[in-house]
């Protein structure tokens, strides 16, 4: 039997010491690596850095460009079954993959992902509402453009993250200025929603089509980087339901494979709008590492190996704390290293650090995850670890 047709695909799951490959070597690929890892799979990483966090813990590091056919195909002669931990790999990479390995997700998936538009129309089509939008790829779109649109954001359809790439625009005429210095690239222009919260939810799905969801993290977001993410009981029960349900919809209707992770905006008025996917898992999924039996990352390898998807309650309200490279600067622009003794003093912490060799401004570094017996108690632990951190009060 063919490794293609082994593991996931509903036959004889893929033993431990089978290889499992990862394209990207960043700190989401480092974490797939050691839940692989501890399960006794061997990981091959796929990246062209000479140094990179995935790398340093794999069982071997691929050292190629993401679309080079060498580094591609030996990938796929090592591998069983492969992943990806970022959504801007190339999707033709993922499809030549696909061929004769286990792809989850699939290029298709992630090439949804990849486009602002494209995603809008996959998450409507699958039943569930998003933010009015129109595309703009001229400054006669922006002219067409409903009233009802302003204030907006103005995002470019590709290759926007933290915060990048996007611009609050109050009039039709700022919004011509943010196009102009975007360069033109083509656009969505999004109605600003009256909001309340955001929240997101983990998937997983295997590839004969069962899934599992985690509970609604409640986020918080500093100059569009995700700052918090808390799970403590705080959304209602009917908003959780829905933003599941409609995160679940959603992994169907693409017949998505792996973990996903899929944003909403409550609204005022008590709607669940999403805002956008990430085709991998997330920054605010986070806190499962030590808040759920099973993590997102695990839910990953269960995945590819074939192995039945793993159970979703928290063990207890959980956070998870953002460490950007800011917290390596003291006011005055001198290198420091945080205090983590202090850190773990606080009852209820785990550091994760991502052993990145250089600390700069808004790089991810790190995670603290916090556990609380009760959400007053994670409150607490959360103001005393952003005291100790000279972060502020989320």
């Amino acid at each position: 039997m063919s490794a293609h047709r082994q593991g996931g695909d509903g036959t004889a799951p893929l033993p431990p010491g089978a290889w499992l490959g990862v394209l990207g070597g960043g700190q989401l690929g480092r974490m797939f690596c050691q839940a692989a890892q501890a399960m006794g799979y061997r990981v091959a990483v796929l990246d062209p850095a000479e140094s990179c966090p995935a790398g340093m813990v794999a069982d071997e590091h691929i050292r190629a460009a993401y679309d080079d056919a060498h580094g591609l195909d030996h990938l796929a002669r090592r591998c069983a079954a492969v992943t990806t931990e970022f959504e801007n790999v190339p999707a033709d990479s993922l499809r030549r993959l696909a061929q004769s390995r286990i792809t989850t997700p699939s290029g298709d998936a992630v090439a949804v992902a990849q486009d602002r538009l494209a995603e809008k129309s996959y998450i409507q089509s699958a039943g569930v509402p998003v933010a009015a939008h129109a595309a703009i790829r001229s400054a006669a779109d922006v002219d067409a453009c409903p009233d009802a649109l302003f204030p907006g954001i103005l995002k470019t359809v590709r290759l926007g993250y933290d915060g990048k790439g996007q611009v609050r625009v109050a009039s039709r005429e700022e919004t011509r200025r943010a196009f102009d210095a975007l360069r033109g690239v083509p656009c969505i222009l999004e109605a600003l929603q009256p909001l309340d919260y955001e929240i997101s939810v983990i998937v997983a799905r295997d590839l004969r089509g069962r899934a599992v969801s985690y509970p609604p993290s409640r986020n918080v977001h500093r100059d569009g980087i995700l700052a918090l993410s808390v799970v403590d009981g705080s959304v209602p029960s009917d908003v959780a339901d829905r933003a599941r349900g409609h995160a679940l919809s959603l992994a169907d209707h693409l017949d998505y494979h792996g973990v996903l992770c899929v944003e909403f905006f409550v609204l005022r008025d008590g709607r669940v709008v999403a805002n956008e996917m990430a085709p991998r898992p997330h920054n605010s999924g986070h806190y499962t590492q030590d808040g759920c039996l099973v993590s997102q990352f695990e839910q990953q390898a269960r995945v590819m190996a074939g192995l039945p998807l793993g159970g979703t309650d928290p063990l207890r309200p959980a956070a998870m704390l953002n460490l950007l490279g800011d917290l390596w600067f003291d006011t005055q622009g001198r290198r420091r290293e945080p205090d983590w003794a202090g850190v773990l003093a606080v009852p209820g912490t785990r550091l994760h650090l991502y052993a990145k060799s250089e600390a700069r401004r808004a790089r991810k570094m790190g995670h603290v995850n916090i556990l609380g017996a009760d959400a007053a108690q994670l409150r607490e632990r959360i103001a005393q670890v952003s005291a100790v951190l000279g972060l502020p009060d989320a």
